[in-house]
């Protein structure tokens, strides 16, 4: 799981996560973007150049519900990928064992 926080706001260092991110989906893993507090602006269509790519090979994207609500974002406004989760489903994963999780 990798899970950006900063989104668009934070300048190209968040595009180039989600670069990360496709590249893993590429290779095969099963990957989760988690996008969460000002990520969740990530989840905008053209917010992130690579976004298309990696929802294209096979990337998940997971969307913080709570985020997004605060920042008064509807879910109709998202990528068409893009699935809002909650702090339990999230919690859940991260629990699974062998999972890693990288923080931007």
């Amino acid at each position: 799981m990798l899970i950006e926080s900063g989104g668009p706001l934070a300048g190209a260092s968040g595009d180039r996560f989600v670069g990360d991110a496709h590249r893993l989906a590429r290779q095969g893993g099963d990957i989760a973007l988690l996008l969460t507090q000002d990520g969740v602006l990530g989840a905008l269509p053209d917010a992130f150049s690579r976004l298309d790519g990696y929802l294209r090979d096979g990337g998940a994207l997971w969307v913080d519900a709570f985020s997004l609500h605060r920042r008064g974002v509807a879910a109709a406004d998202l990528v068409p990928k893009a699935r809002l989760v909650d702090a339990d489903e999230v919690a859940e994963r991260l629990l699974r064992p062998g999972l890693r999780a990288v923080w931007h």
